[in-house]
């Protein structure tokens, strides 16, 4: 759970905001928070200072809903006048059985919803002489990076995800307000932006890649042409939540090229054929294998991130070393994995065969493994390496970088020894010299 920061206030309208779940629904908040504060609203960071508390949810997997159920829970005991939207926002019976008192409830992505329920209950006292925004909006994440979500919702119906009936289906935002929205980010200084949305592939496919425009020029609402205007920043881009469509071929060119970072996020979620149909998820393992050498064909030094799911219902022991395989095959950078847990409303509830938690553990723990040596043995392949970085942290002990093939809060990092006069922001050549399952160390070239 997150607080947003301090921004300072007087005799105003004060809000306290608390922000849980994914990048996407970070992005929510920051939308919320930057109407508010252009009316005059000013942010808070305790119960106790402010007027009103909105708390952003997450409901996608039961321990998210709990989170999300217990945050509100101490907004409404710690401050009494609480408005809850995001995620679980979808299931307000949900939330009105536990804490009926709460003042409002909206989905997620409802902007003008949360607004009027904090003005219904919290009118604005704007003052337009001092209630400043800057141009790229109040953001949530450090000055140097920034998430820019380029559609909402997702037109896949995958068993075991709520999503589509939460956020909808497919609704891509058009192109020339996502690079708007890039270039002021750049022009306050942010030097990575993160591409995110729920299918980073499929932008644009609800308009049928309509031609948009751009500082004067027609520019397709489509992922090249997007990622392409994107490299025409000169700041870092890295792309996330890319399902591994044929037209994904045409980005690996640009990486190679220098103009994205080679860095993929992919979401596989399984290997075995089977599994993946009863996942509803494209089912062949070995085009995967297949498009994989391919792009590293193109652009060696790509990093490619992907999260899986053991434990799916009828799960055989046969599936899962199905799993380990591909693991072995593809030898992936980076690797999230989790044992699958029933989400209300999902189609796999009623699917047969459901595994064993003492399975589900024990396929965890022998699927971290694999990939736990497969990550030392790629990152011990960087060592005498130089590799550029982005400076997120500086102390006493040096600073905390991220290289190309890290992701903020997901991946891992590069701790660089000399770098206590770094800058949060600085970018940096780093001679790597040692390296573990997880992280690089390493000093200033």
């Amino acid at each position: 759970m997150s607080w947003v920061m301090d921004y300072g206030y007087s005799e105003t309208a004060k809000i306290g905001f608390v922000s849980l779940g994914c990048p996407k629904a970070l992005v929510d908040s920051e939308r919320i928070l930057t109407q508010l504060r252009a009316e005059g609203y000013h942010l808070v960071p305790t119960y106790d200072d402010a007027d009103l508390v909105v708390v952003n949810t997450c409901g996608f997997i039961d321990a998210a809903v709990e989170e999300s159920l217990d945050a509100i829970g101490e907004a409404v005991a710690e401050n009494g006048k609480v408005v809850v939207t995001g995620c679980l926002g979808a299931k307000e019976d949900v939330i009105r059985e536990k804490h009926p008192q709460v003042l409002k409830v909206t989905g997620p992505h409802a902007y003008e919803e949360v607004v009027g329920a904090v003005h219904e209950h919290l009118p604005p006292r704007h003052d337009p002489f001092t209630s400043l925004v800057p141009p790229q909006g109040v953001k949530l994440t450090p000055r140097h990076y920034a998430y820019l979500k380029i559609s909402e919702g997702c037109n896949h119906r995958c068993t075991f995800c709520i999503i589509p009936s939460m956020r909808g289906d497919l609704v891509s935002r058009p192109i020339g307000e996502v690079l708007d929205e890039a270039k002021r980010l750049a022009d306050a200084g942010v030097k990575e932006l993160l591409v995110i949305s729920q299918d980073t592939s499929a932008y644009g496919v609800d308009t049928r890649y309509r031609t948009g425009f751009w500082q004067g020029r027609p520019v397709k609402t489509r992922m090249k042409e997007l990622c392409e205007a994107l490299s025409a920043l000169g700041i870092w881009v890295r792309l996330h939540y890319v399902y591994p469509y044929p037209h994904v071929d045409d980005i690996i060119p640009l990486m190679a090229e220098g103009k994205l970072l080679p860095y993929l996020d992919v979401p596989l979620q399984h290997a075995s054929p089977r599994i993946l149909k009863a996942m509803r998820r494209p089912a062949s393992s070995e085009n995967n294998l297949k498009r994989i050498r391919a792009w590293r064909e193109i652009c060696p030094d790509l990093t490619i991130r992907s999260t899986f799911i053991v434990g799916f219902p009828g799960e055989t022991e046969e599936d899962f070393q199905e799993l380990l395989d591909f693991l072995e095959e593809a030898r992936l950078d980076r690797v999230g994995c989790f044992k699958y847990s029933p989400v209300e409303g999902a189609a796999a509830n009623e699917l047969a065969d459901p595994v064993p938690e003492a399975v589900k553990e024990e396929r965890l723990a022998r699927f971290m493994d694999v990939q736990a040596r497969i990550s030392a043995e790629k990152l011990a392949e960087k060592v005498g390496r130089t590799v550029k970085v982005l400076v997120d942290e500086v102390d006493a002990e040096g600073a905390i970088a991220r290289s190309s093939a890290d992701a903020p809060e997901i991946d891992g990092s590069v701790y660089v020894v000399d770098g206590q006069n770094l800058t949060v922001g600085d970018r940096a050549e780093v001679l790597i010299e040692h390296a573990d399952e997880h992280d690089l160390w390493g000093r200033r070239v």
